[in-house]
């Protein structure tokens, strides 16, 4: 007689999946694929590096070839004074801000002008200059004064002497003042 007892179903077990027996060569793809990342991160990583020292070795542009730029784009709008006038004003105010870093744009001209004066930044006759400038400019945006191409011409040479005269100079080295020197006496 044969008893089926709890204890005799449960022991039995079902059967056990196959065991994969290692290959051999499954390390070597595993070594590859790592090596394989790994120069692909070098790679990218040298090229962003590449990336970085491009942008780095970009000098800035001096404030006073900016605003000369500026300047010459601003004759384009001669025609038009108001636009003209703003150009050239903004164009002023902002290269007296990166030269002397002196917050120029976002005061009024009284405002600007009266700190102006307690400053050392510019010379009497500059800051007058200056002064006679920026109130010429202001009448024609905001007062819709329409002045002539002559007027206009004068607010703009006023603008780039005022940028010739604070631009600052190079100091030149020993070896390029001879080297200069040299070339001006074999000439």
């Amino acid at each position: 007689m044969t008893t089926n007892s709890p204890a005799s179903v449960s022991d039995i077990r079902d059967i056990k999946p196959p065991v994969e027996i290692p290959n051999g060569w499954e390390w070597l793809g595993w070594v590859l694929g790592a090596l394989a990342l790994a120069a692909l991160l070098y790679v990218a990583w040298r090229w962003w590096r590449k990336q970085q020292a491009q942008i780095l070795a970009a000098p800035p542009v001096p404030a006073h070839v900016r605003a000369r730029q500026k300047l010459a784009e601003a004759l384009a709008l001669i025609t038009r004074p108001k636009p003209f006038c703003i150009l050239v004003s903004d164009t002023v105010r902002l290269y007296l801000e990166e030269r002397f870093n002196f917050r120029a744009p976002e005061r009024t001209t009284e405002e600007f002008l009266h700190e102006l004066q307690a400053t050392p930044l510019l010379a009497g006759e500059q800051k007058e200059k200056l002064g006679e400038f920026l109130e010429c400019c202001d009448l024609v945006k905001f007062a819709k004064y329409e002045p002539q191409e002559p007027e206009l011409r004068d607010l703009h040479a006023s603008a780039l002497r005022l940028v010739e005269e604070t631009e600052p100079h190079e100091i030149q080295s020993p070896a390029s003042k001879s080297q200069s020197e040299t070339v001006t006496a074999t000439a």
